[in-house]
């Protein structure tokens, strides 16, 4: 049985843009709510809060937003490629949503907190092994005090490294659905019980559930990220070369000046011939005749 990769855009909005008791599952396993604050119901809203900007990557994003019982507001990102003005526009986005909460005439007591989640396909902190960054605002002089209100949480996939083949953690669970989906077939032939959840999610990444056009536009998206990452990789070489030859070209000029400045030390202590000069430093005889 083929079963699709639910990062994809299609496959994505199926599972988690449709059904609410996955979505529950999914939020409440990877957000940091705490014991006694977890989501209970959810209603789905509209995803579109701001249009995109020509400069970000048009094909790499997903979203799903809801709200739940307690008014609090969720925004769920898959984004396939990173791009560090990602950062602000996850940022943008939570401001967004946690303005549009009040009318004119309400009062800022009424604000809930908005949680944004960006599952990443990809690294952008190369400096840490972490694969889960929460950020909240907070007193740099008591950690312990903070302000609610928005809370980034950004999950670095590709850092994600399966540790025991048997942990049952819901978060785990999740994480393994998103990136290591043979992982959670081998536990079921090892009869190894899952939530219903998941074994939800994973019957709706079935081939066998979509349409020839749906599976041909799960195709086209495909595609699509991979020509970007292309693009962006060709981009990335094409500037690193630019950086390499300016900086040699900028070498090479400052190491032709070093020889012109030890040549003409060299001439004005008199103690060498121009030719002698010439040999040592590299320089022809009219450019010492020069100095």
């Amino acid at each position: 049985m083929r079963y699709l990769d639910p990062k994809n855009d299609l496959i994505f909005k199926r599972v988690f843009g449709e059904h609410p008791n996955i979505t529950i599952s999914f939020l409440n396993a990877l957000l940091p709510l705490g014991d006694g604050n977890e989501i209970i119901s959810i209603e789905y809203m509209q995803t579109e809060l701001v249009p995109e900007k020509p400069h970000l990557i048009k094909n790499s994003i997903v979203d799903v937003r809801c709200k739940d019982s307690f008014e609090r507001q969720f925004i769920v990102e898959m984004q396939m490629i990173w791009a560090e003005t990602f950062k602000y526009r996850v940022l943008f986005n939570a401001s967004k949503t946690f303005v549009r909460q009040l009318q004119k005439t309400e009062d800022y007591i009424k604000l809930k907190t908005v949680y944004a989640l960006s599952l990443i396909d990809d690294t952008f902190d190369k400096e840490s092994e972490e694969s889960y960054h929460h950020y909240k605002l907070t007193n740099q002089n008591d950690l312990t005090k903070t302000i609610d209100g928005m809370e980034l949480i950004f999950v670095e996939l590709p850092k994600y490294k399966l540790k025991n083949l048997n942990d049952k953690k819901l978060n785990i669970l999740w994480l393994r659905y998103l990136t290591e989906m043979e992982k959670l077939m081998d536990m079921q032939k090892a009869n190894i019980s899952l939530p219903e959840e998941i074994l939800q999610a994973i019957e709706l990444t079935h081939e066998s559930n979509y349409t020839p056009e749906q599976l041909a536009a799960y195709d086209k998206y495909i595609d699509a990220i991979r020509t970007e990452k292309t693009l962006i990789a060709d981009a990335e070489a094409r500037g690193e070369a630019k950086g390499e030859a300016r900086g040699q070209a900028k070498g090479e000029a400052k190491g032709e000046a070093r020889l012109r400045l030890t040549a003409k030390n060299f001439k004005t202590l008199g103690l060498l011939t121009n030719q002698q000069i010439a040999d040592a430093t590299g320089l022809s005889i009219s450019e010492i005749n020069s100095l």
